[in-house]
């Protein structure tokens, strides 16, 4: 239980996935990062119940969720629609984490009409080159070594330095919550990261869309948020000073009240 909310499983696709279920009203679904499962969401997951009614699914390979999943982003957008339907709900606020941003945004992409409001937090259109040399090594070390092989880049890619020195006790719940995720679908994520570019189709997501950016984030930099909202034409661009990659771990009161604002 998490603030009155109850872990469930649902089956989708072939898949089995775990999810979290609070609050009442909208309902607004968050999607999680490559490098969390949904527990990335807990600490404002019982602030923003107060006002919606908050979905967390584990895409599989995190958490309780499980199966396969055979494609690159679309294939885990293809689950999004399932999932609600499984749930009796035709419409969501949508946010997406890093690797659940590139989600969510397959999801305005492909079905428009499952998405009310729009919210792409420290995520990009695509990884330029550069981007890609990182996801590659991470990718090739898990597949030979498995998770615990990468847990201190991840950390890493998740906070800025001066974050992991000054919080030991989140960044180990932290590392114990990823090294419970499955190596190969893990790989699998970053494959689809790898071979991503939405930047020819962002011309057609017409949702109110808010861009949030930690101005400190080492896995998808300020300029590639920037790139993300100049193509989405109903967005705007929120910049958090001194954030990383999670800004509702770093600072869950303001990451809180940015949504509220958005969505009111």
């Amino acid at each position: 239980m998490l603030g009155g909310s109850v872990v469930k499983t649902v089956n989708i696709n072939g898949n089995t996935i775990e999810y979290k279920d609070v609050g009442s009203g909208v309902p607004l679904l968050l999607l999680h990062t490559l490098l969390a499962d949904n527990s990335v969401y807990d600490r404002v997951i019982p602030d923003l119940a107060k006002n919606f009614r908050v979905i967390s699914p584990n895409f599989p390979g995190y958490g309780g969720s499980t199966g396969e999943v055979k494609g690159g982003i679309e294939a885990y957008a293809a689950i999004v629609p399932a999932f609600l339907d499984s749930l009796g709900i035709d419409q969501v606020d949508l946010l997406g984490n890093g690797f659940g941003g590139f989600v969510a945004q397959a999801v305005a992409i492909a079905y428009p009409e499952r998405v009310k409001r729009l919210m792409l937090v420290d995520t990009a259109a695509g990884f330029p080159e550069e981007g890609k040399v990182p996801l590659r090594a991470i990718r090739a070390k898990v597949l030979e070594n498995g998770i615990t092989a990468i847990l201190d880049a991840a950390m890493g890619r998740m906070f800025p330095a001066s974050y992991i020195a000054a919080a030991p006790d989140v960044i180990a719940e932290r590392r114990a919550a990823l090294s419970k995720a499955d190596a190969a679908l893990f790989a699998n994520a970053c494959g689809a990261l790898i071979a991503l570019d939405h930047r020819p189709s962002l011309h057609k997501v017409h949702h109110e869309t808010l861009v949030m950016v930690g101005l400190e984030d080492q896995t998808t930099p300020p300029a590639l948020s920037r790139e993300l909202a100049s193509m989405i034409p109903q967005s705007k661009l929120l910049e958090l000073p001194g954030l990383g990659h999670c800004p509702q771990i770093q600072d869950p009161a303001d990451f809180v009240t940015a949504v509220r604002a958005f969505l009111a």
